[in-house]
């Protein structure tokens, strides 16, 4: 029998290829970004039937309905502390004041007014908003966050008035040029971009 002695590989002297280090790295932060994902929103769901106090963070109303134009009921100050009955959408059903009603969800923060938001709690919310989606696969109003919710897509109607408003702020070539000229502007050449697909 022939023994071999095989070198040792001393420390430091085998390099692993950058393209292993980067692929390594990127693979660590994408089970680090689904673990934290995963924490966020399994153990602080925003549920459907949400209930418990809330408090007010700005003066709202309270409608009778789950749209903006339904009849209001109450009004909330900043501060009002309500009872939260369930949520639809991007509204909390709510009661206070002795009376019961809809209002926004950014209006209402859930817990007592003298309770803090833990940060974990606070971006399951923003997390929540921002992808659309809240518990088991409810689509919500990300309002405040896309800008419109579906009710106010809804009744989108087509204003003359505003177009005709809107035009008043065009501007002529002329005038865009003698514009730049009092305020010094340069004229910078931008070389036109190929879009990918070569179209």
């Amino acid at each position: 029998m022939i023994l071999r002695s095989c070198p040792r590989h001393q420390k430091g002297s085998h390099k692993k290829p950058s393209w292993w280090s980067n692929s390594r790295r990127r693979t660590l932060m994408m089970k680090w970004f689904v673990f934290l994902a995963m924490f966020l929103v399994l153990g602080f769901p925003l549920k459907g039937e949400a209930s418990g106090p809330g408090v007010a963070v700005r003066s709202c109303q309270v409608m009778s309905e789950p749209f903006k134009d339904a009849r209001e009921v109450i009004s909330l100050k900043e501060g009002d502390t309500v009872e939260i009955l369930k949520r639809k959408g991007g509204w909390f059903q709510v009661s206070g004041k002795g009376k019961a009603g809809w209002v926004r969800m950014l209006y209402i923060r859930p817990g007592d007014s003298g309770e803090k938001v833990s940060a974990a709690k606070e971006a399951s919310g923003v997390l929540g908003l921002a992808t659309g989606r809240a518990g088991s696969g409810n689509v919500v109003a990300a309002t405040g966050v896309r800008g419109l919710d579906e009710e106010e897509l809804k009744e989108a109607e087509f204003n003359a008035q505003e177009l005709q408003t809107l035009k008043t702020f065009r501007t002529s070539k002329k005038q865009a040029q003698e514009f730049a000229n009092q305020a010094g502007l340069q004229v910078q050449k931008v070389p036109f971009i190929q879009p990918a697909d070569g179209k």
